[in-house]
């Protein structure tokens, strides 16, 4: 038996894929999906404190200032922390309406935390940093 995990990389694959083209529909309950219950984002300024509280301010923001908006994700690396605990590690951006690619300054390193739960694949925890422009 091989050990490779090929099919936990693949399921969690898709949970990003599913969360990003959730994104570009402007789908905030989509989005949260495959969070856990009490999952946590952090990005700058902010702690969302429950996949319910994600929801609530990824809606608000699809009907204000990320309507119609996209997003640039590039996987990084995917390792795993015993059986039911991965980190997925990414450079990710934002894609506003009229932009083909995001600006470096736009551009953030991303960690995110799944953890299995009853046999699927779940966001626990997501975090972002802006990335910094070489020699800084």
């Amino acid at each position: 038996m091989s050990d490779s995990r090929a099919e936990d990389r693949a399921a969690i694959e898709a949970v990003l894929v599913d969360s990003y083209k959730a994104w570009e529909g402007g789908d905030a309950e989509g989005m949260v999906a495959d969070y856990t219950v009490d999952a946590t984002a952090i990005m700058t300024g902010s702690l969302r404190d429950s996949r319910e509280v994600i929801r609530e301010n990824m809606a608000l923001a699809f009907a204000g200032p990320l309507k119609d908006s996209s997003t640039y994700n590039k996987q990084l690396s995917l390792r795993f922390v015993g059986r039911d605990a991965a980190i997925v590690v990414s450079e990710s951006g934002i894609l506003f309406p009229g932009q083909t690619e995001v600006p470096d300054t736009g551009k953030v390193n991303a960690t995110w935390v799944f953890e299995k739960e009853d046999g699927r694949w779940r966001i626990a925890a997501y975090h972002n940093s802006p990335v910094l422009a070489p020699g800084q």
